[in-house]
């Protein structure tokens, strides 16, 4: 391994971030360091900000950054657009994944994939990657077949989203609120899926978005953050988990 790998750079670095949609400041100074490997939890009630987090980080023309930077492996990726990001290595795995009808998975995650990539994969190619990972992440083969999202459960959804972490191998993974709508099953699942992806592309970083703590029982966070009316209140570990779980939001709150 050379010293190069050693030495590499932060993958986010966020640093004084604010933001607002529709004129309303919604981000109020966020700091944060995720460096490669790292899975880092952003945790908080409802109107906290910490979808918006998400949003911006990709790019979300509805909002806006007042000021503050957003560095992505050591570059500044303000000006860059969704697209740009996505296929410089960051994914979002969205809240509510929307249907695409009359798309098939495999023709969707193929184009996704050579887009990442930076050249045209081969039919044969993208379905033996496919495959692969369908096997790893125990879903059948039919899935590949149907059309993206329509007619899928919550949980289908979610794995859904998982398949492609999976397959385009992101550098940062932004997972936004992935256990909404989750029973206790579908959420063990998803949370297997996102270990198993983990587990292979180990040097992948993880931000894990959530106000429920239940997902943090199958998945292992290097740090827990509190985000409290658009800021940073608190950075630790497990510990704030169990106190979120015994005490709500209240000593932040208050």
């Amino acid at each position: 391994m050379s010293n190069e790998t050693h030495i590499l750079t932060n993958i986010l670095d966020i640093k004084d971030l604010y933001a607002a949609a529709d004129s309303s400041e919604i981000l109020k100074g966020i700091n944060l360091t995720i460096k490669p490997g790292e899975t880092h939890v952003i945790m908080g009630p409802n109107g906290s900000g910490k979808s918006t987090l998400a949003n911006v980080l990709m790019a979300n023309p509805s909002y806006t950054v007042d000021s503050g930077t957003i560095l992505f492996k050591g570059e500044d990726i303000l000006h860059w657009s969704t697209d740009q990001r996505a296929k410089a290595g960051m994914f979002l795995a969205f809240q509510h994944p929307e249907a695409i009808p009359g798309v098939p998975v495999h023709q969707f995650l193929r184009q996704a994939m050579s887009a990442r990539k930076g050249f045209d994969l081969s039919v044969l190619e993208a379905r033996l990657e496919l495959a692969d990972w369908l096997d790893k992440l125990e879903m059948p083969e039919e899935f590949a077949k149907r059309s993206l999202n329509e007619g899928f459960s919550g949980g289908e959804r979610k794995r859904n989203e998982v398949l492609q972490m999976a397959l385009l191998e992101p550098e940062l993974a932004i997972l936004d609120e992935t256990d909404t709508g989750l029973d206790i099953d579908a959420l063990k699942i998803v949370a297997n899926g996102v270990n198993k992806v983990k587990q292979i592309h180990n040097d992948m970083a993880i931000l894990v978005i959530t106000h429920y703590q239940r997902l943090l029982k199958f998945l292992e966070p290097t740090k827990v953050h509190v985000l409290i009316g658009g800021k940073i209140v608190e950075s630790g570990g497990n510990d704030l988990v169990e106190i979120i779980d015994k005490q709500g939001y209240d000593k932040w709150l208050n």
